[in-house]
This record gives C-alpha cells, sequence and structure tokens, in this order.
C-alpha cells in the first residue's frame, strides 16, 4: 500500500503526529550531586591563604612571639606612625599598578587587590603570588593577557630602577654618611649579578627561540610593552603614578624602619636608616626569598651596625618592621583576597 505525501492528506494533521520533539523527562535529582570543578578550585582558593598562613604561623612562630613581645614595650606613637606609613605603602603599590597601564581602574578594588597581593607575595617567592593576584584582578577587568602581562613586567622593572636612582640621589644628597664604603658591593658581588641578569636574558631568548607554544605569547606581551610604554609617557598623571610611586615604596618602607627603631631609642637619623634599608635592599633584594625575608632583613641590620647603631636595637628594629608590615597585615590580608576570589574579582 502506496502512502499518501503529507501535503496531500486532507484536512489538518492528526493530533498524533508532533511537529517538534517532545521534551525528554528531566532526570531525577541525584543526592550526592558532586560540584563542578570550577567550584570546587574556587572554594580551595578561598580556604588556601588561610590555611597557608597557619602553617606559616606555626614553623615561624617564635619570630613573631619575639618580635610582638618586644614591641610592646616601644614607643605606641612612634608604632603608630610606623602603622601610617605602612598604610601609604600600599597606596604607592597601587599607584605604580595604575601607572603601568593605560586603562583605568577602579581604585577601591584596586587597593583591596594590592592589599590582598601583600599577603600572597609573602607566601610564594620573587613577587610571584603578588603577580599572580594582580594578574587575574586585571584579567577581571576585561584587560587581555598580554597588556596585562606587559602591565605586570613594566612594574617589575620600574620599581628596582627607581630604588637605584633614589639611592643615587642618597649618595649625592648626603655625602658625609659614615663608613659608607662598607655598604658598596664588591667587585665579585657585582660580577655575581652581572651573571645573573646576562643567564636571565639568555634563558629568555632560547625559550623564545626554540618553544613555539611560548613564542607568541612573549612576542605579544614584549610588543604591547613597548607600545603601553610610549602612551603612558605621553601622560602626566601616568607618569607621576608609575615612577613618582615607585620611588615613594623604598622610602615609605625605611621609614616604617624608622619610626619602629625611633619607638625603641635608634641613635640613626632617618636619612642613615633610608640609605641603609636602600644599599641593602638594592644589594641583596634580587635573592628569591618569600617577600625578600631573611637575606633583606640580614643586609639591612648589617648596614645599620655598619653607620653606627647598636646590633640588638637593629635587629629589634628590622623584626619590629617585620610584624607591621607582613603579619599583623597577613590574617586580614588573606581574608581580603578569600572575599576578592568569593566575589568573583579575582
Amino acid at each position: 500500500m502506496s502512502l499518501l505525501p503529507l501535503e496531500n492528506i486532507p484536512g489538518p494533521l492528526p493530533a498524533t503526529v508532533p511537529c517538534t520533539p517532545s521534551p525528554l523527562p528531566a532526570p531525577a535529582p541525584s543526592p550526592l550531586r558532586l560540584a563542578p570543578p570550577a567550584r570546587l578550585l574556587r572554594q580551595t582558593l578561598v580556604i588556601l591563604p588561610v590555611l597557608l598562613i597557619g602553617v606559616w604561623a606555626v614553623v615561624d612562630w617564635r619570630t613573631v612571639y619575639e618580635g610582638t613581645a618586644r614591641l610592646a614595650s616601644a614607643d605606641p606613637w612612634w608604632l603608630l606612625v610606623a602603622f601610617f606609613f605602612t598604610c601609604l605603602g600600599w597606596l604607592s603599590s597601587a599607584c605604580v599598578r595604575q601607572g603601568a597601564l593605560p586603562e583605568r581602574l577602579p581604585t577601591g578594588l584596586l587597593i583591596a587587590s594590592q592589599f590582598a597581593a601583600g599577603a600572597a607575595n609573602h607566601v610564594l617567592p620573587a613577587s610571584i603570588g603578588a603577580h599572580a593576584v594582580t594578574l587575574r584582578f586585571l584579567r577581571g577587568r576585561g584587560i587581555p593577557l598580554a597588556r596585562a602581562t606587559a602591565s605586570l613586567a613594566l612594574y617589575s622593572a620600574v620599581r628596582p630602577v627607581a630604588k637605584t636612582l633614589v639611592l643615587l640621589v642618597f649618595l649625592v644628597a648626603f655625602p658625609d654618611l659614615p663608613q659608607t664604603g662598607e655598604l658598596v658591593p664588591d667587585k665579585r658581588t657585582l660580577l655575581l649579578v652581572a651573571a645573573g641578569v646576562t643567564l636571565g636574558l639568555t634563558v629568555g631568548v632560547l625559550l623564545v627561540a626554540t618553544v613555539r607554544p611560548l613564542r607568541r605569547p612573549l612576542l605579544d606581551a614584549l610588543r604591547c610593552a613597548l607600545t603601553d610604554v610610549r602612551v603612558l609617557h605621553t601622560r602626566p598623571a601616568r607618569i607621576l603614578a608609575l615612577w613618582g610611586g615607585a620611588a615613594a615604596a623604598p622610602l615609605l618602607q625605611a621609614s616604617v624602619i624608622f619610626a619602629v627603631g625611633s619607638a625603641l631609642g635608634l641613635s640613626l637619623t632617618w636619612a642613615q636608616v633610608a640609605f641603609a634599608f636602600l644599599a641593602a635592599s638594592t644589594a641583596v633584594g634580587a635573592v628569591p626569598a618569600p617577600g625578600g625575608i631573611g637575606p633583606v632583613d640580614a643586609a639591612v641590620v648589617f648596614a645599620m651596625v655598619a653607620l653606627g647603631a647598636p646590633v640588638d636595637i637593629s635587629a629589634t628594629a628590622v623584626i619590629g618592621y617585620r610584624v607591621l608590615t607582613v603579619w599583623l597585615p597577613l590574617l586580614p590580608g588573606a581574608l581580603v583576597l578569600s572575599a576578592l576570589v568569593q566575589r568573583k574579582v579575582l
């Protein structure tokens, strides 16, 4: 028996012939529904900063206890001044981040991200934690990956250059600083620094030349960096934020040490403490320690002793500096970091 085409069937179609596929029945809800991987990862990132801080506090508890106990007998007004300079340090970091990018960033979220980046910076070496937090923040603001990476590179390049320029200004402005010759790096140290820079550049060139997946992102970042540097240096506001913030950062850190030392009865002037910090952090700041803790601390104590300060007061001032700039804001910074991750800002 032959079948007639549908268009030749007289009258409307039968009700049993559907025009669209019927929807499938909804599956029964599973009592043990697993969260998606992205949600599990975000929940882990929310809890991870607090867990890392707990582990670090257990490992380095003696330093925290001794520093807090010594600061308990210090002048509270000078400690308040030191805390004020610590807060200004976060603002200077936010200024440099904004100065390294042509796009306008929201001020409140930028400062909050840098406060959170400080907590991450003291957990991972070589500023990896701070750069990772900032990169996530920039990507969340819609900044392309190449431009965000170029911004991080410019930030990392400007800060040591600005610190070196400030150190040279101190050498010219204060030629009568005593015993400065002991703080100048010897030829062996300069050769090691030159060898490290040469090795880093060589490894970078080899990676670009041999690893094809890295070639395009690195070249795009370099191209964006050169373009952004040219654009940024045509805007006075960006120049002031970039170079002014980078130059102010080490001076604010030195001011924290000076204020803590003054609370403990340190006899050095602000210029001597600032010069000691600049010389010490410039000489050993490239050592990849978390937040510069360790090598920089020892170098700053040595520099202050070379300028005539007692060893015990110098060491206590540096410990107090670390307590104010690292330990006190560490837990609030980790909580802010977790909140930014939870709100999908990072």
